[in-house]
């Protein structure tokens, strides 16, 4: 069973940064697309970012381009989301995902196994 664990949300005041992580157990991570993901209240799950596997193609949405940043740690089996300049349109519970076959896609129906999510609150 892939297990996805997220850690690293918080409140943070808008223009501020986080960095989140999405630990894997059960599996290697670096074979599989792995997408992030966020839901606020009232909203549908919306894509912010993926990344192949062994990360050689990223994706990221108009909305978080040039602020959010996904990336690898093959050693620690983690992949890390960074987010700056952080909106209060940004506050969502986040979740990563692990897509067991295929490319990184920004559409959630593609994944297969999903972490618990973290809250990100962005408010002064």
């Amino acid at each position: 069973q892939l297990q996805l664990v997220e850690s690293g949300g918080g409140l943070v005041q808008p223009g501020g940064s986080l960095r989140l992580s999405c630990a894997a157990s059960g599996f290697t991570l670096h074979y599989y697309a792995i997408g992030w993901f966020r839901q606020a209240p009232g909203k549908e799950r919306e894509g912010v970012s993926c990344i192949s596997p062994r990360g050689g193609v990223t994706k990221y949405p108009a909305s978080v381009k040039g602020r959010f940043t996904i990336s690898r740690d093959n050693a620690k089996n983690t992949v890390y989301l960074q987010m700056n300049k952080l909106e209060p349109e940004d506050t969502a519970v986040y979740y990563c995902a692990v897509r067991e076959n295929g490319m990184a896609t920004l559409v959630a129906g593609s994944y297969d196994s999903w972490g618990q999510g973290t809250q990100v609150t962005v408010s002064s």
